[in-house]
C-alpha cells in the first residue's frame, strides 16, 4: 500500500496508476451500502487536515483497473456553513478528485438534485447515480433516467445496492468519465455557472431547477405513495404518543441489554478467570518472579479482563439494537421530538442525535456533535453529553438498582422492573442535559438557537446482515479497543497502589481513609469515591476496584453472584441512600479519560475539556451532598 501525500489529503493507493473517485451524497441516500458493496468494506479512514471530519477510503477494482473510492460525509448543500460541507466541496474540488459520483435517493430525488447541481457547479466529472431503486418500484416510482441523463448532461445509472444491481455499469461509466471519453454538456455548465454568479437568488435558482428537472423525469403510479410512512410519522411524532414511544423503545432497548448480556458477561468472566488461573500455572512452571507476575497477571490482564467481560455483551447488543433504528429511520423522529426542548435551552435539535450515540459511548457522541454547524452549540452539546450514562456505567447502575431498588424478583419481572427504574436514571439524564444546556447558553456560551433543517428521511427494512458488522466493527470493537487502551495502564497503577504499603496500610487504603470523610458528606465512604477516581480510565472497572476496597485484597475481584455482593455492601454500611448517591454519583461524575482524550481532539481546548470534567463532577457533589442531607434532616435514614 502506498500513500500519497499532497496538501489535501492522504491517498492510501495500492499502484501508480489507481484513480481516485469521490462519492458524495445527502445523508440516508445508501451512500455508504454503495462504497461498501464496490469496496468489499476494505476501508482505511483518514481526517482531512485542519478538520476533525473523517473520511473513509475504499479500494475497488474493475477491470484490471484499480480504483480508491474517498466516501464524504453525507450533505445537502456544498454552501460551507458545516466543516462536512466544507471537507466535501474542498476535496471535489482537488486536484486529487478525478470524477465524483453523486448518489442519490430515488423515492426522494427532486431535493437530492439540488446536491448534484451544486458539484456540476464545481466539477464537470459527474456521474450520478440514482440508487433505491427497488424501494421506489415498491412505492410506484418510475424515474426516466435517460431523459434525467440528458436534462442533466451527466451520465445516469440506476442501481440497487442492496440487490447488487447496476454497480458494474456505474463503474463503467465512472471510467469513461475519468477518461474523456464521456464530458458533461458544456451547455448545462454553462448555466449553472450562469446562476454562480448570482449569490443572492443563486440557491433558489437551483432549488428551482431541480424541482423543474424532477417533475419532467419522474412519475407517481399511486399518489399515497407515501402513506404508510406518513401514518407512522403521526404516531411516533406527534405530541400524544411520540415521547411515550420514545420512552417505551428506551425501556425495551435496555431490557434486551440487560437480559442478553447477563448470560454472555458470565461466561467471558469465568472464561478470563480461567485462562488467568492457566497462566499463572505456566509462569510458576517458567519460574517467573512474583511481583511480575502479580503485576502481569493480577494487576494488567485481570483489570483488562474485567473490561471485556463487561463492556462486550452489553455494547454487542446495544449497538446493533441502535443501528437497527437508526437504519429504520427512527433516530431523526427522536431528534424531531427533542427539538423543540433544545431550541428553547439555546442549543440546536441535532443535539439529540448527539445524546443517543453517548449512549453507547460518551466520545462517540462528542465525535458526533460534528453534525452541529454552530460552534457554540457544538460546544454544549459536547460538554453535556456526559449526563447520558454510557455503556461503561450501565453496570453500576444495573447492579445497583437489582439490588437495592428491583428487589429480589428473578426472571422477566425482576429484568422488568430493573429496566424500567434504569429508563428513569436515563430520563434523569436526558432532563439534566436539557437544564445544562440552556444554563451555558444564558452564561459562558450565550447566543440564539440557530435555525436547521432535519430530514425526516423515509422509513426503511433495516439490511441486518450489514447493521450486525458495521456495528460490531465500526463501534464495538472500536470502543471496546480504546477502553483497552486506558484499561492496560489503569491495571499497572491500581496493582501499585494497591500492593505498595506505607507502614501498616497499602498506597490505596491510606488515599482511601483520607478521602472518606469527605465522601461521607456525599453520602459514600472513601472505599466508592476512590473506585470512582481510580475508574478515571474506564467506567467498567468500578465495581471490581470497589469490591477489591471492601475486601482488603491486592488485586481485582469479583462475585458469583449478586446477593453475595449485596451481602458484602450492606456488611460496609450500605443503605438505600448510599445505593441512591451512588446512581446519582454514576450519572453525575466526570467523563472517562477516553471522552477527555477525544473531547480535547475535538476542540483543541484544554479550557472545554476542564468545562467537560468540572461541570458534571460539581452537579454530582452538589446532588449527593444535598441529598444526604435532606436525608438525615429528616431522619430518613
Amino acid at each position: 500500500m502506498m500513500e500519497e501525500t499532497t496538501d489535501t489529503f492522504v491517498i492510501q493507493k495500492k499502484n501508480e496508476s489507481d484513480r481516485t473517485i469521490a462519492l458524495a451524497g445527502n445523508p440516508n441516500v445508501g451512500k455508504s451500502s454503495i462504497f461498501n458493496e464496490l469496496t468489499g468494506m476494505r476501508q482505511h479512514t483518514g481526517n482531512w487536515p485542519g478538520k476533525t471530519v473523517d473520511l473513509a477510503q475504499g479500494y475497488a477494482q474493475h477491470k484490471n483497473q484499480g480504483y480508491v473510492l474517498v466516501d464524504l460525509p453525507g450533505t445537502y448543500s456544498l454552501m460551507a456553513h458545516s466543516q462536512e460541507e466544507e471537507v466535501a466541496r474542498d476535496f471535489i474540488q482537488s486536484k486529487d478528485s478525478e470524477a465524483t459520483i453523486v448518489v442519490c435517493d430515488a423515492t426522494s430525488l427532486e431535493r437530492n438534485l439540488n446536491l448534484v447541481l451544486q458539484i456540476m457547479q464545481i466539477t464537470p466529472k459527474v456521474v450520478v447515480c440514482v440508487n433505491l431503486l427497488d424501494e421506489a418500484k415498491k412505492k410506484k416510482i418510475s424515474i426516466d433516467l435517460l431523459k434525467l441523463q440528458e436534462l442533466l448532461g451527466v451520465p445516469v445509472v440506476g442501481t440497487s445496492a442492496v440487490k447488487k444491481q447496476g454497480l458494474d455499469e456505474l463503474m463503467e461509466k465512472t471510467e469513461q468519465v475519468i477518461t474523456g471519453d464521456i464530458q458533461a454538456n458544456p451547455y448545462m455548465r454553462d448555466a449553472l455557472n450562469q446562476l454562480h454568479d448570482d449569490s443572492e437568488t443563486e440557491i433558489l435558482a437551483l432549488l428551482d431547477r431541480a424541482s423543474v428537472i424532477a417533475n419532467d423525469v419522474i412519475s407517481y403510479g399511486k399518489k399515497d405513495f407515501d402513506k404508510k410512512d406518513r401514518v407512522l410519522d403521526k404516531i411516533l411524532t406527534q405530541k400524544s404518543t411520540g415521547i411515550p414511544i420514545m420512552i417505551l423503545l428506551l425501556m425495551l432497548v435496555f431490557w434486551f441489554t440487560i437480559v442478553g448480556a447477563d448470560g454472555p458477561s458470565d461466561f467471558l468472566a469465568d472464561t478470563f478467570n480461567q485462562f488467568g488461573n492457566w497462566l499463572t500455572k505456566m509462569a510458576n512452571q517458567m519460574n517467573v518472579p512474583n511481583m511480575l507476575q502479580s503485576v502481569l497477571i493480577d494487576g494488567i490482564y485481570k483489570v483488562l479482563s474485567t473490561v471485556v467481560a463487561v463492556m462486550l455483551p452489553p455494547m454487542a447488543i446495544f449497538f446493533p439494537i441502535f443501528t437497527l433504528l437508526e437504519d429504520f429511520g427512527y433516530l431523526p423522529r427522536v431528534a424531531f421530538n427533542l427539538d423543540k426542548y433544545f431550541q428553547k435551552a439555546g442549543a440546536c435539535g441535532k443535539q439529540a442525535l448527539t445524546m443517543c450515540m453517548g449512549f453507547g459511548c460518551n466520545a462517540a457522541g462528542v465525535v458526533g456533535a460534528r453534525i452541529i454547524d454552530s460552534p457554540r452549540e457544538r460546544l454544549i452539546a459536547i460538554v453535556t453529553n456526559n449526563f447520558v450514562p454510557c455503556n461503561g456505567r450501565f453496570p453500576i447502575l444495573i447492579a445497583v438498582i437489582t439490588m437495592f431498588f428491583a428487589g429480589t424478583s428473578t426472571g422477566l419481572l425482576g429484568s422488568v422492573k430493573s429496566a424500567a427504574f434504569l429508563t428513569g436514571v436515563i430520563l434523569l439524564g436526558v432532563a439534566t442535559t436539557i437544564w445544562v444546556s440552556t444554563l451555558l447558553s444564558k452564561t459562558i456560551l450565550k447566543g440564539l438557537p440557530s435555525s436547521f433543517t432535519l430530514e425526516l428521511p423515509p422509513y426503511r427494512k433495516p439490511q441486518i446482515g450489514q447493521v450486525i458488522v458495521r456495528s460490531i466493527f465500526d463501534r464495538t470493537l472500536f470502543v471496546l479497543w480504546r477502553a483497552i487502551i486506558v484499561a492496560a495502564p489503569a491495571g499497572l497503577v491500581i496493582w501499585v497502589l494497591a500492593n505498595i504499603h506505607i507502614g501498616d496500610q497499602s498506597i490505596l487504603q491510606s488515599i482511601t481513609a483520607f478521602i472518606d470523610p469527605f465522601a461521607h458528606l456525599m453520602g459514600l465512604d472513601g472505599t466508592i469515591l476512590m473506585a470512582f477516581i481510580l475508574g478515571l480510565p474506564a467506567n467498567e472497572i468500578v465495581i471490581p476496584i470497589m469490591i477489591m476496597g471492601y475486601m482488603a485484597t491486592s488485586t481485582i475481584t469479583d462475585f458469583n453472584s449478586l446477593n453475595e455482593f449485596h451481602q458484602l455492601l450492606v456488611n460496609n454500611g450500605w443503605t438505600w441512600l448510599t445505593a441512591t448517591n451512588v446512581l446519582l454519583f454514576t450519572l453525575y461524575h466526570w467523563p472517562c479519560s477516553t471522552t477527555l482524550i477525544t473531547i480535547y481532539k475535538e476542540t483543541k481546548s484544554k479550557k472545554w475539556t476542564f468545562v467537560s470534567f468540572i461541570v458534571p463532577t460539581a452537579i454530582g457533589v452538589g446532588i449527593t451532598m444535598l441529598t444526604t442531607l435532606i436525608a438525615h434532616l429528616f431522619h430518613l435514614v
